[in-house]
Parts: C-alpha cells; sequence; structure tokens
C-alpha cells in the first residue's frame, strides 16, 4: 500500500469519525478520571464514560489516532464504561473523548479529558516573594523556578476554588529558568495552597515532579501564641533547637515562619496539660541558616483562618566567629545590693555589636555598639542599682551588623553575686569597740584602787 493511499484512509477514517459523530442523536457522554487527570508515572488512573440507560457499547478516542483508542461493554445499570490504564507514561498522555452505541444510535463526543503524566523529571521549586505571610487584602508574588531548562510551568491551586495557569518560562541571569505570578487579593475566606510543575512544548502533556506545597498564610486577629526556645536564645553551632509555639486557645494546628525565608512548616496541635495546646518545631543541628527571626501562629483545622503572630524571637547561632572576646566586671563579682556594676565585654577583632546574655533567662541578650579604646573593641553594659535578680551567669558575644544573628565564640562565664547587705570591714569597728572597753576598764581599775584610800582616812580625821 503506498503512502498517499494510507493517507487518505487515514484520513477518511478520521472524517467518518467526525461525520458519524456530529449525527449522533443521544445525549452527549460525560468523561472523567480517577484519581485525577495528572497521575504520577508508574500510576494507574480509570477514565470513566457516562451516557444514558439501555447503552450497548462505550467508546474513548484519543486525538491523533484513526481508530478509537478502547471499547467497552457497559456497566450495570448500562449508563457507564470504564477504561483502565495500569501503569501510566508518557503513550498514554494526551486528549481524550468517549461516546457511546444505544441499539444504532450513537451519542455526541463528550468534552476533551487532557491525561498528563508527572514526575519524569525533578521537581521545581515554588516560592512566594517577598514572604508566604501575607497580610489580608494583600497580594503576593509566586515564582516558580528551575535549574532545568523548560519552556514552561503550569501553577495549580489546590482546594476551593480550583484554578490552574499555564506560565511561559524566562531565562534568569544565572542559567534557571522561573516563571512569576500575581495573587490576590488574598483573603483568611479560604485556604490558598499552591504547586507548580516544568514542562516542554513538545510533550505538553509530561510534566516534571510537582513542586513542594505552598500555602500562604493570612494572619488574623485571634489570640496570639507564644513562641519559646528552651535552652535560652543563644545556641551553639551544631546544637539541636526546638522551638515551642503554646497558646491557651487550644488550636488544632501550628505554623512557623523566618523572617525573610520560604520555609512555612506546620505541625499538628498536642495537649501537654489541660487548657494547653502546643507544636514542636525541630530545627535540627544548629547552622547559619538558622539564625534570625521567627513568629508562630496558631489554626483549626476546620478553617483556613490563623491566628495573630505571636512576638517575635530571635534565635542567635554562637561559634560562627572564631574569635573569643573576654567579659570582666567593676567593682568586683562580689556586690552589695544597690551598688552600680560595668560588665566590660572586650575583642581584639574588628566588632560592631556585644552582646550580654544571662544563663537562663528567657529575655533577649542585651546589645551595643562596640567602641574603639586602647587597642581593643568594647561596650559597656551598665547595672545600676543591682538587686538580687541581677545574680547569675554571664558571657558575652560579639557580631557583625551586616547579620546580627551570628555570633562569636562565647566568652569565659563570669559568675555575679548581688549579697543582701553591705559587706562590712569590722576591722575599725573592733578597735573602737576595743578602745572603749579598755577605758571602762580602766576607769574601773582607779575606782577600785582609790576604794580602800579613801576609807583609811575617815577614821584619822574623825579622832583628831
Amino acid at each position: 500500500m503506498t503512502p498517499s493511499l494510507t493517507a487518505l484512509l487515514c484520513l477518511g477514517l478520521r472524517v467518518g469519525l467526525r461525520t458519524h459523530v456530529q449525527a449522533g442523536t443521544l445525549p452527549k457522554a460525560t468523561i472523567w478520571a480517577e484519581p485525577g487527570s495528572v497521575i504520577p508515572w508508574g500510576s494507574p488512573v480509570t477514565i470513566w464514560c457516562q451516557g444514558t440507560l439501555g447503552a450497548r457499547e462505550f467508546r474513548l478516542h484519543k486525538e491523533g489516532s484513526s481508530a478509537p483508542w478502547d471499547r467497552r461493554p457497559p456497566l450495570e445499570p448500562r449508563d457507564k464504561g470504564k477504561f483502565s490504564i495500569p501503569h501510566m507514561t508518557q503513550p498514554d498522555t494526551g486528549r481524550y473523548h468517549c461516546y457511546y452505541r444505544r441499539l444504532t444510535e450513537w451519542s455526541e463526543l463528550s468534552d476533551h479529558l487532557e491525561l498528563v503524566v508527572t514526575g519524569v523529571h525533578s521537581k521545581p521549586t515554588l516560592s512566594a516573594l517577598p514572604s508566604p505571610v501575607v497580610t489580608s487584602g494583600g497580594n503576593v508574588t509566586l515564582q516558580c523556578s528551575s535549574g532545568q531548562r523548560w519552556d514552561g510551568f503550569i501553577l495549580t491551586k489546590e482546594g476551593e476554588p480550583k484554578s490552574s495557569w499555564t506560565l511561559d518560562a524566562q531565562r534568569s541571569p544565572y542559567g534557571q529558568t522561573q516563571a512569576l505570578l500575581s495573587v490576590g487579593p488574598v483573603t483568611s475566606s479560604h485556604r490558598w495552597t499552591f504547586r507548580c510543575h516544568g514542562f516542554n512544548r513538545d510533550t505538553p502533556y509530561v510534566w516534571s515532579a510537582p513542586s513542594d506545597p505552598l500555602e500562604l498564610l493570612v494572619p488574623g486577629v485571634s489570640g496570639k501564641p507564644s513562641l519559646l526556645t528552651p535552652p535560652g536564645p543563644v545556641v551553639a553551632s551544631g546544637q539541636s533547637l526546638t522551638l515551642q509555639c503554646r497558646s491557651d486557645v487550644g488550636y488544632d494546628r501550628f505554623a512557623l515562619s523566618q523572617e525573610g525565608g520560604q520555609a512555612l512548616p506546620q505541625r499538628p496541635g498536642r495537649q501537654p496539660q489541660a487548657g494547653l495546646s502546643q507544636a514542636d518545631f525541630p530545627l535540627g543541628p544548629v547552622t547559619s541558616t538558622h539564625g534570625g527571626r521567627y513568629r508562630c501562629y496558631g489554626g483549626h483545622n476546620l478553617s483556613s483562618a490563623w491566628s495573630a503572630p505571636s512576638e517575635p524571637l530571635d534565635v542567635l547561632v554562637a561559634g560562627w566567629f572564631p574569635d573569643t572576646p573576654s567579659l570582666s566586671v567593676q567593682p568586683g563579682p562580689v556586690v552589695a545590693s544597690g551598688e552600680n556594676v560595668t560588665l566590660l565585654c572586650q575583642s581584639g577583632s574588628t566588632k560592631e555589636i556585644f552582646l550580654l546574655s544571662k544563663e537562663g533567662a528567657a529575655r533577649p541578650p542585651l546589645r551595643l555598639r562596640s567602641k574603639y579604646r586602647g587597642r581593643h573593641f568594647q561596650a559597656e553594659f551598665s547595672m545600676s542599682p543591682v538587686t538580687s535578680a541581677h545574680s547569675g551567669t554571664y558571657r558575652c558575644y560579639s557580631s557583625l551588623s551586616s547579620n546580627p544573628y551570628l555570633l562569636s565564640q562565647a566568652s569565659a562565664p563570669l559568675e555575679l553575686v548581688v549579697s543582701a547587705s553591705h559587706p562590712q570591714d569590722y576591722t575599725v569597728e573592733n578597735l573602737i569597740r576595743m578602745g572603749v572597753a579598755g577605758s571602762i576598764l580602766l576607769g574601773l581599775g582607779i575606782l577600785l584602787f582609790q576604794a580602800p584610800h579613801g576609807h583609811g582616812g575617815t577614821p584619822d580625821a574623825a579622832g583628831s
């Protein structure tokens, strides 16, 4: 058979199919896929075709094919056809229609169903600019990017209302491909969860693996939780760290945000005790990326609304710079309540900021700009007047203003003791007391010495 004849026969089949369908008198079929039309590579998918009662046969047509892709008898009550793909791969992708027959009558073609396979290539990255935390009514820019050269990206919004966008990819100066989309106004009336895939124009139904989900968080006004770090705000590089978000409101879930970061991890709430809900956010071994300002939010599973943000918590990473400052105290490590005390932090390295931390204190460290004096950079932390609450172990650190969350090594610990009353020097008092006691004893001795002479002189005088 010559190629031209083959082409004419194929064309005839297509025209015959089109003419046959257009002449259909039965109601149009309905087509859908389960679990959906976007299927991971190698996973099963079922295509359903819904007709009317009494159907005798269902057919599935894939665009680009001259013959029906598959035929199936109806399932009881003879109004539905089932087409199964046990392992989804690239040849199964494309645009599908279905139709059915009842006696000698055929239905119209259904609307099209686009079947997509994902996971052929690595996932892109989806981020929100400037932050995934968005003020109610505000706009945010979503950025889908990848180190792979894609022609475009598919951005999908999960939940209701469900939406999708096809975006042309742009080349970034760093060799990546990316696409931007402005979304808004964002409100708390429903959840805003997105994913994106990369694709190429020559295979539009073959997508990359999906990005990690990105949920936008819209802070509300309900009771704000508290964010704590049990070991204190200063942690050593490499140390394990867990942040705790807790509230007495009884939230079902909590979210943690880092200022300037894209991650927005969520954890289910638990009740360590009655009337208190809490979630732990383990950050693992601490690195420079963990230094920063954090906030947390509480929410309920059946609501898209979130609470007001917690008060900010600064996590400071010590040991990032090799220098170790020194810490000293004036007038000394043991002082009386009410005295004035100065803690002096010094470093031979160029540092712009010094921090003073008290062991066990929940509040953030004191922070002062350094001054250059006597070949040292230093800062003087004044405490006046001191009380017993100032007693404790102190350390100081140095830092740079360009990254205030990364600190030097800690100074040697300095213990400050504040006594309840003024420590007294009893030497002078004892001398005075001894002098007074000596004077008294001397006076008594003189009196005792003079007493016999006084008594002896009286009779003589009387006798004369």
